[in-house]
């Protein structure tokens, strides 16, 4: 599993953060524009372990959520 492009989160527990430094939640979706997170999944993000990481990472991917360059791309 891969984080979004332009990603720049730290491996300090092993899995990284999929943080791109792009924070704003679009109210549509109540994810992160950034990183695909709620507002919910980055707060808890720093006391999760692998595993609890590793799940929000699934939800990101089968989301769909294509990361902050998609809009770019168009």
């Amino acid at each position: 599993m891969s984080l979004p492009a332009g990603a720049t989160g730290t491996a300090a527990a092993g899995v990284a953060s999929p943080c791109t430094a792009i924070c704003r939640i679009e109210p549509a979706t109540g994810w992160c524009a950034g990183c695909g997170r709620t507002l919910e999944e980055i707060a808890a993000w720093r006391d999760l372990d692998d595993a609890g990481r590793r799940a929000i990472l699934a939800r990101i991917a089968a989301s769909g959520f294509e990361g902050p360059l998609a809009d770019a791309q168009g």
